[in-house]
């Protein structure tokens, strides 16, 4: 068995697995296809994007797996496996060991998949070193009929706003996962009119949206608020929408399922540490240059006998 990168003659083995990929980064997916769907079909080729793709050839039919990574985040993600029917009869070791080396090469500290957990491959991500630190499940928010008396309006957030919407990540977000995927370009998000605690980030592309929100617990009215979000969308231009929800915001899915929103299949959120994030202080072994330091005295300490 050997794990090679993609080359121009293996281009028609994707065109043959186009229809048969697993897809491991659901917001993308979601928002620009098939990840090797024609979109999607050059970029993996482009030396200048954090894109790679490797090839497993053994026996049977070869396996392909994709990763990605944005420039100066500290994550990377399994972007897909195929084909899905020989997903379940090879060991995937080597190929995940080759994805998350070139993550590394990007500087990337941890490699996320998401992934059905009923899905046979959820069992080979944990044999190949990753393991669940959320859940998640993608609901479909695109039909739904605002409210008739919906008065207020979510706005694209503002610079000076962006420190309260960091401290509202730290408030939801349990502090075990800051390392792993911290809280990237707020300003790319929504925020309700007037309540800091109500927040949306948006992802966008040619296929839909998804919304991924950050509202605080004690916020009221979130039926009326998530329904007037709908409204307030920029640019949607009918495009499907959906919005993420993470085990830590678990509360919204009953708000969701009264509105008449459709859930899809639970999820697993899985990471791979390349690297031990390292809190606590750390004493140096060396004194830097510049730096005098005042030896401690002791005096003599006597005792009767």
């Amino acid at each position: 068995m050997t794990v090679r990168p993609l080359a121009l003659l293996d281009l028609p083995l994707i065109y043959r697995y186009k229809d048969d990929a697993l897809a491991l980064d659901s917001t993308r997916t979601l928002t620009r296809g098939n990840p090797l769907g024609a979109l999607g079909f050059l970029t993996y080729l482009n030396p200048g994007r954090h894109i790679y793709t490797a090839i497993v050839d053994g026996d049977g039919p070869a396996v392909l797996g994709g990763i990605t990574h944005s420039r100066g985040k500290s994550f990377a993600k399994l972007l897909y496996l195929a084909p899905q029917y020989h997903l379940e009869n090879i060991d995937l070791t080597y190929l995940v060991e080759d994805l998350a080396r070139a993550a590394g090469s990007w500087g990337a500290l941890h490699v996320i998949a998401e992934i059905d957990e009923t899905s046979l491959v959820f069992n080979a991500l944990r044999k190949s070193g990753f393991s669940v630190y959320a859940w998640q499940r993608m609901w479909d928010v695109s039909h739904l009929e605002p409210f008739v008396h919906n008065i207020g309006i979510w706005r694209r957030i503002r610079s000076v706003q962006q420190p309260a919407i960091q401290n509202l990540y730290y408030q939801i977000v349990p502090p075990l996962l800051h390392p792993v995927e911290p809280l990237t370009n707020p300003s790319r998000g929504v925020i309700y009119e007037g309540e800091l605690n109500c927040f949306a980030g948006i992802a966008s592309g040619a296929y839909g949206m998804v919304l991924t929100p950050l509202i605080h617990p004690e916020v009221n009215a979130v039926e009326e608020k998530l329904s007037a979000l709908l409204l307030s969308l920029p640019q949607r231009r009918g495009r499907l929408v959906y919005m993420c929800v993470r085990s830590y915001q678990a509360w919204l899915e009953p708000v969701l399922a009264d509105l008449g929103a459709v859930a899809t299949q639970r999820q697993a959120v899985m990471v791979k540490h390349l690297a031990h994030y390292v809190k606590d202080e750390q004493s140096l072994a060396t004194v830097p240059k510049g730096v005098s330091v005042q030896p401690s005295q002791m005096g003599r300490v006597e005792t009767k006998d």
